[in-house]
């Protein structure tokens, strides 16, 4: 069997890095502008031309579930890392409020993850997936030491921290951000507090 050329790896390794900055630059433009912004808005920051992302990405809604993925990877590689830097109760607090930024951030990200495109039909099981063990080990560590209740799974903190993260009228971040600290408080055991501070 003949090796695969130079040339061909090196189309490769291009096109992912394209990948790389397409997404890169939506997760920064849909912070601001939302999901909804123009093309330009993001090929402009990427440095790319727009037909280079509507060959990667032909639908907005590839785009979006390609920077949800990616944020979920981010994520779920975070709970290792706080689990080495903090105390079990303060690891989950930090780590619940980082996935809460992932949801609450990208302007216009929740109601389309929310409006039945059947693109994301398959976001709900990858989370799980990928940031379910992450959860259920910090979860688990801070049960044993005594630090929260035992009485609640990672996939009631997964869906809840989603529902709290939704929209509400008249109000901004901020009012996710408040909801979500109420319920890493509500986590703890009465003789013990979780932190539930804005702080990463």
């Amino acid at each position: 069997m003949t090796e695969k050329t130079g040339p061909s790896r090196r189309m490769r390794a291009d096109a992912q890095r394209n990948v790389d900055a397409l997404i890169e630059a939506a997760k920064t433009v849909f912070d601001t502008t939302g999901v909804d912004a123009p093309a330009k808005e993001i090929t402009d920051l990427a440095g790319l031309g727009v037909g280079t992302l509507y060959r990667h990405f032909p639908l907005r809604s590839d785009l979006v579930k390609a920077v949800v993925e990616s944020g979920i990877d981010a994520v779920a590689a975070a709970g290792p890392e706080l689990s080495a830097a903090h105390e079990p109760a303060e690891a989950l607090a930090r780590w619940l409020r980082r996935y809460a930024e992932l949801l609450g951030t990208k302007r216009g990200l929740a109601p389309a993850l929310h409006s039945g495109d059947p693109a994301y039909e398959t976001l709900s099981g990858y989370f799980i997936d990928k940031a379910g063990p992450v959860l259920t080990a910090l979860l688990d560590a801070a049960v044993a030491d005594g630090s929260v209740r035992d009485d609640v799974s990672a996939r009631d903190l997964l869906y809840a921290v989603a529902n709290l993260c939704m929209p509400v009228p008249g109000e901004g971040h901020d009012h996710s951000r408040r909801m979500v600290a109420l319920l890493i408080d509500g986590l703890r055991t009465p003789h013990r507090r979780v932190s539930s501070d804005s702080s990463h």
